[in-house]
């Protein structure tokens, strides 16, 4: 293992402002597990914002407790360990009910189609989600509003303005008007999800050239400013992309780790979950570049817990 030091006074100030979290001691198991190098580790802690002694007091502490949990070991810091990790009970996660059905059909009247299915990761692509008219509405309420599209800081858990997203966008308040409110009530029965664990809903507008780079939704516990953020309604679990219309070229909402493509298509949306914080549930996935026309998209990202 690492060798033992004591914290100096800059870096016992530090770690008061950073804490290690539950999340990071699961992630820096995880990398071990995967046979992460050490050095790597400690690298991407600093890449992302932790202080260098921060950092190692985290995987020192974390790693000499998971050690002393274990019967049989392999020898070095992050080799993989044995025996594996008990299996975790699933947690809660959105789910429509779908159950061998082609066409659900929602209290408001509403009725949506199941076109794509995948069990790993996550994934179901919906048809007529949106009607023509709530497509036309919602582009025409966001348009005065549309500013250049903003990420998470995940050094502060603020946001910020990215070369990776390049889209224009704005958030709607919950429940901010009536076509939000059936929307969202929708929404929520649609995904047996809480309404009210459901972030504002986006809107997005991409015009040709613009992407945004593949990306993960979930907040990565690596990350310092991850506690901030998950103060407001836990950890994020699943994403439903809403197309307003059908660009005329390009704009697909790709899935990299498994080779999946959902073309954007007027009215449809894609839904995934994602378990855990961590690259194993393949949730990967980005927007490709629009080629020709613009690609306008409504995001709804649902929490584990109450948003506010």
């Amino acid at each position: 293992m690492v060798s033992e030091r004591r914290l100096s006074k800059n870096s016992f100030m530090a770690s008061t402002l950073q804490s290690i979290t539950p999340e990071l001691r699961q992630w820096i198991v995880a990398q071990a597990e995967a046979g992460c190098r050490p050095d790597d580790v400690l690298e991407a802690m600093k890449t992302s914002g932790w202080e260098e002694d921060v950092a190692i007091e985290a995987m020192e502490v974390t790693l000499r407790e998971r050690l002393e949990q274990l019967p049989m070991r392999q020898p070095g810091l992050l080799q993989p360990l044995q025996p594996q990790q008990p299996q975790q009970p699933a947690k809660p996660l959105p789910e429509p009910s779908l159950e061998g059905q082609t066409t659900l059909l929602l209290a408001d009247g509403h009725r949506v189609k199941v076109l794509t299915t995948m069990k790993h990761p996550r994934v179901v692509v919906f048809g007529g989600l949106l009607t023509d008219a709530e497509c036309d509405t919602l582009m025409a309420q966001a348009a005065p509003r549309l500013l250049r599209s903003e990420t998470v800081d995940n050094s502060t858990g603020d946001s910020e303005v990215n070369e990776a997203r390049t889209s224009e966008g704005m958030f709607f308040e919950r429940g901010e008007s009536p076509l939000i409110q059936t929307l969202e009530m929708r929404i929520a029965e649609l995904l047996r999800w809480p309404l009210e664990n459901g972030e504002g809903l986006q809107i997005l507008r991409y015009r040709p050239g613009a992407e945004y780079k593949p990306h993960h939704d979930y907040f990565d516990p690596v990350h310092p400013g991850t506690p901030r953020i998950l103060e407001r309604g836990g950890q994020r679990v699943g994403t439903l992309v809403m197309y307003l219309n059908t660009p005329d070229g390009g704009g697909a909402t790709t899935f990299p780790d498994v080779g999946l493509e959902v073309a954007p298509v007027r009215g449809n949306a894609v839904f995934f979950s994602y378990d855990r914080a961590h690259v194993g549930t393949k949730t990967l996935h980005g927007g490709a570049p629009v080629t020709a026309g613009e690609k306008w998209v409504a995001t709804k990202w649902l929490r584990e817990g109450v948003f506010v």
